[in-house]
C-alpha cells in the first residue's frame, strides 16, 4: 500500500509551500481539505492564501519564523474559508520549515507537511467568532505589553532580574526562573527566583560542554522544551539527578540573543505540566528577547556608570589631611546628562611653603573631552603650583597649557580618523586660584574668568568679594593674571563654586546668588539647640559639611523646583562647590563662648586707575555690608559718599583708591567706618560749586550727611574716611 493512500484514508493531505517560487503543490486530499476539487494541483500562492482566515494567515509567519528558529515543527491550527466567507472545517498543518538561501542573500522558505480536519467548528457558522481569537489571545497580547513595558523601565541588572521573576503568564506561570550569563567559556546563574538561598551551587561556575540544557542552549542558540520529566531524563541523563530535588515536571530553555550574539539562557520551570503549544512557545520566545535586550541594556549602563564612577574618583581628588586654623568641605555633584563626570574640579594642593592652594575650575561643555581637558588639566595646575609658582604665573603657565592641549588637537587630528568636528574645536576653562596662609588668614586669588568668591562674616553676613581677573584660560595663551589679596578674618568662611551651583534650575547671576546668600545666611545649618543673634549660623567642621550639603540641595532638592529662575530653559551643569572656614572665637569650630561679642563686619576693596568700572563694585559692597541696616537713608548717604569719595581719588590723583568699610556694635545701635586712602598728599578742601558745577560737592556732603569725618595724613599719601552711627526710625504715632 502506498503512503498517499495510507494518507488520504485517515484524511490527511500532503503539501508543499514554495516561498521563493510563489507555489503551493497539494495532493487530491489536501485540496479537498482546502474545498478545491479533489485532484493533485499546483496553485499560486495567492489563490491557496484566499482561503486562509485573514486572523489565522497572519499567525501563520510567526509560527513559521519560531520554528525556524527553533529548528522545530510549525504546527498551526487553520480556518477553510469558502467563497462567501463561512468557515467549512477546521484544519491541522503540521509542516517542517526549510530554509534556502537565494544567490543574493535572501532568506527563502519552503514548508513540506500535512494537513488533517479536526472537529471543532460546525459546517456553516460563521468566523466572527472561535476559540483561536478568545479572551487568551488578547491576555497574551496585553501581558506581553506590560512585560515589554516592565523591561524597558529597568536600569540595573537586578531590577530587570525583579521584573522579570514577577511576570505572570497568562495560563501558564513558571514558579521557578534562572538567567544564565556567559563569560568566556563557563556558564553561571546571574539571578534566580523560586530557590531557596545556596540551591544555585552546582549551576554557579560550568563548563559549556557540560551535558546540561542552559549549556547546550548557549552553544546552539535554540531552545529546549522538556515538557515532563521522561523527557529532560531521556535527552540529559547526566545534568538530570540536579534537576529532580527541584519536583518540576516541566521545563523550558530559551537562547538570550542580542544582535546575533548567545549572551546567555533563561530557564523556566513548571510545577504542573506544560505542554508548550505553539501559543505558549511564542510567548516564552518573545520575552526570552526582551529579557536578553533589558539585560544588555542594563550591563551597558552599569558599564558607563563604572566607568564615569571610577573617572570621577580618579579625577576629582580627596581633600588633604586637616589644616591647624582652617576647615574645609567640598561637594561635587555631575549634570543630569547621564555622564557622571564633566568639566568642573576642585582641587587642594600644599605648597613648598608651607600654605596650600584652593583650585576650583570650569571646562567647557559637558561631555568626554570636557571630562579628559578636566583632568589634564588640573593636573598641570597642579603641577605649576607644587612648582613654587605664584598665583598669576599658575594660571597664565596653565592658559598656555591649555591653547597648546587645544590648538594640537585642531591641527594634527588621528590620521585616518573619523573626528567629530566638535572634539577638533578650541575649548576654554574658568578657574580660580587661591594661595592661602593659615597662620594668618592671607588669601592671594587670581581668576580667569570665573565667579568671585563669596565670604560669609562671622555675624551671617554674606558678601560677594570682587577681585581682579583675566580671560578664561585658552582663549589667548600669553594672558597676565592680576592678584587680589585679602585677609580672611577669624571664624569668617569663603565659598567657592562653578556657575553650574549659581545658574541651575534657570537662574541668572543676579538671583542665582540671592539663592544662594539666603541658604548661607539661614540658621538651618546651626548645630543642634543654636540660636540666632550674637554668631547666628555659626559653624564648624560638621555645620560646614552640613551647609555643603544645604547648598546642594538648594539647587538640586525639591525646594528647588520651586523657585525656578527667569531662564527657565537653560541646560542644567555640573557643579563643584568649595567652603573654607577660618576658626575662631564664635565660630563654632571650638568651644562656644557663653556671651560672645557681635564681631566686627568689614570689607576691602582696592579701585585702581584703570578699572573705573569698579566704583559700581564698592557700591554694591557697601550696600550688602549694611543689608540689614536700620535706616535706609543712612544706606544711601553711605553709598553716594563711597561713589564720590572713590571717583575724587581716581580724577585727581594718579594713584588707586583702598577702600576699607567696618561696621561695629550691636544691631541697632551699630558704628559705620568708611575709609578711602591714596598715595597723593594733596588734602581736600571745601569749594563752593554752582548750580550747574558737575564736581567739588564732596566735602560738602560728608559734613551734611556724616555724623563724622577728617581727613588723616599718612607717610605716603592720605586716608579720608567718615562714620555713620545707627539710627532706628521711631515708630509712627498711630494716632496720627
Amino acid at each position: 500500500m502506498r503512503t498517499e493512500d495510507v494518507l488520504a484514508a485517515i484524511a490527511t493531505g500532503l503539501w508543499r509551500w514554495d516561498n521563493a517560487s510563489g507555489t503551493v503543490t497539494l495532493d487530491s486530499e489536501a485540496a479537498r481539505l482546502l474545498g478545491l476539487p479533489a485532484e493533485p494541483v499546483v496553485l499560486p500562492e495567492v489563490s491557496v492564501r484566499s482561503r486562509f482566515h485573514p486572523v489565522d494567515w497572519n499567525e501563520i509567519n510567526g509560527i513559521v519564523s519560531l520554528a525556524v528558529a527553533e529548528g522545530t515543527l510549525a504546527e498551526a491550527r487553520l480556518r477553510i474559508m469558502d467563497v462567501d466567507g463561512r468557515v467549512l472545517r477546521t484544519v491541522r498543518s503540521r509542516s517542517k520549515p526549510l530554509e534556502n538561501r537565494s544567490a543574493d542573500g535572501r532568506a527563502d522558505y519552503e514548508l513540506i507537511g500535512t494537513i488533517q480536519e479536526i472537529a471543532e467548528p460546525q459546517p456553516g457558522t460563521t468566523a466572527a467568532h472561535t476559540p483561536i481569537t478568545g479572551d487568551w489571545r488578547r491576555s497574551r497580547e496585553a501581558f506581553l505589553l506590560d512585560a515589554g513595558r516592565a523591561l524597558a523601565e529597568a536600569r540595573s541588572t537586578a531590577e530587570v532580574l525583579r521584573v522579570a521573576a514577577s511576570l505572570s503568564m497568562p495560563g501558564f506561570n513558571p514558579d521557578g526562573l534562572a538567567v544564565f550569563g556567559v563569560a568566556g567559556d563557563r556558564l553561571s546563574i546571574i539571578g534566580h527566583h523560586g530557590h531557596d538561598p545556596g540551591d544555585e551551587g552546582p549551576f554557579t561556575d560550568m563548563p559549556l560542554d557540560t551535558d546540561y540544557p542552559a549549556a547546550e542552549v548557549v552553544r546552539t542558540g535554540r531552545a529546549i522544551y522538556l515538557p515532563t520529566p521522561e523527557d529532560y531524563k531521556r535527552r540529559f541523563p547526566a545534568a538530570w539527578p540536579l534537576a529532580q530535588r527541584f519536583d518540576r515536571v516541566s521545563w523550558a530553555f530559551l537562547p538570550l540573543i542580542v544582535a546575533g550574539r548567545t549572551m546567555g539562557a533563561w530557564m523556566a520551570a513548571f510545577k504542573h505540566p506544560a505542554s508548550f503549544s505553539p501559543d505558549e512557545r511564542s510567548v516564552l520566545t518573545t520575552v526570552a528577547r526582551m529579557l536578553a535586550q533589558a539585560l544588555q541594556r542594563a550591563g551597558v549602563a552599569e558599564s558607563e556608570r563604572e566607568l564615569t564612577t571610577g573617572l570621577q574618583r580618579s579625577m576629582m581628588p580627596q581633600l588633604g589631611p586637616e589644616i591647624p586654623g582652617m576647615r574645609i568641605a567640598a561637594r561635587y555633584v555631575p549634570t543630569g546628562g547621564g555622564l557622571q563626570v564633566g568639566g568642573d574640579w576642585y582641587d587642594m594642593i600644599p605648597l613648598p611653603s608651607g600654605r596650600f592652594a584652593l583650585v576650583i575650575g570650569d571646562v567647557q561643555g559637558h561631555d568626554v573631552r570636557a571630562a579628559g581637558l578636566m583632568g589634564q588639566l588640573r593636573i598641570a595646575v597642579r603641577a605649576y603650583a607644587s612648582e613654587g609658582h605664584r598665583p598669576d604665573a599658575v594660571l597664565s603657565r596653565a592658559s598656555r597649557f591649555l591653547a597648546g592641549l587645544c590648538s594640537s588637537h585642531e591641527s594634527d587630528p588621528y590620521e585616518g580618523a573619523d573626528v567629530d568636528a566638535d572634539f577638533q574645536s578650541p575649548r576654554f576653562a574658568t578657574c580660580l586660584y587661591v594661595e592661602c596662609d593659615p597662620k594668618t588668614g592671607m588669601l592671594e586669588v587670581a581668576r580667569a574668568g570665573h565667579p568671585d568668591p563669596a565670604i560669609r562674616m562671622t555675624d551671617g553676613t554674606v558678601m560677594m568679594r570682587p577681585t581682579a581677573g583675566g580671560l578664561p584660560l585658552g582663549i589667548v595663551p600669553d594672558t597676565d593674571y592680576p592678584t587680589t589679596r585679602f585677609t580672611l578674618e577669624p571664624g569668617e568662611t569663603m565659598m567657592l563654586c562653578t556657575d553650574g551651583l549659581i545658574e541651575t534650575g534657570g537662574h541668572d547671576l543676579d538671583t542665582g546668588w540671592a539663592r544662594l546668600r539666603a541658604v548661607l545666611e539661614s540658621d538651618t545649618h546651626l548645630p543642634e539647640g543654636g540660636q540666632g543673634g550674637h554668631g547666628a549660623g555659626q559653624f564648624g567642621a560638621p555645620h560646614l559639611e552640613r551647609l555643603a550639603d544645604l547648598l546642594v540641595q538648594a539647587v538640586h532638592g525639591p525646594s528647588s523646583h520651586h523657585t525656578t529662575g527667569p531662564l527657565a530653559d537653560r541646560r542644567e551643569d555640573d557643579i563643584a562647590v568649595v567652603l573654607l572656614c577660618r576658626e575662631g572665637e564664635g565660630c563654632g569650630c571650638g568651644t562656644p563662648l557663653l556671651h560672645p561679642a557681635r564681631p566686627a563686619r568689614r570689607t576691602v576693596l582696592t579701585v585702581a586707575q584703570a578699572e573705573p568700572e569698579r566704583i559700581a563694585g564698592a557700591r554694591r559692597q557697601i550696600r550688602e555690608l549694611l543689608h540689614d541696616w536700620a535706616d535706609a537713608d543712612q544706606v544711601d548717604s553711605a553709598v553716594l559718599m563711597v561713589s564720590e569719595m572713590v571717583t575724587n581719588v581716581l580724577t585727581h590723583t594718579d594713584g588707586d583708591a583702598l577702600l576699607v568699610a567696618e561696621a561695629v556694635g550691636e544691631l541697632g545701635v551699630r558704628r559705620l567706618r568708611i575709609e578711602v586712602a591714596d598715595s597723593s598728599d594733596e588734602l581736600p578742601h571745601k569749594r563752593h560749586p554752582g548750580e550747574l558745577s558737575s564736581s567739588g560737592r564732596g566735602v560738602l556732603l560728608m559734613e551734611m550727611l556724616a555724623d563724622a569725618w577728617g581727613v588723616d595724613p599718612r607717610g605716603e599719601g592720605k586716608s579720608i574716611w567718615f562714620e555713620l552711627h545707627e539710627q532706628a526710625k521711631a515708630d509712627t504715632d498711630p494716632a496720627l
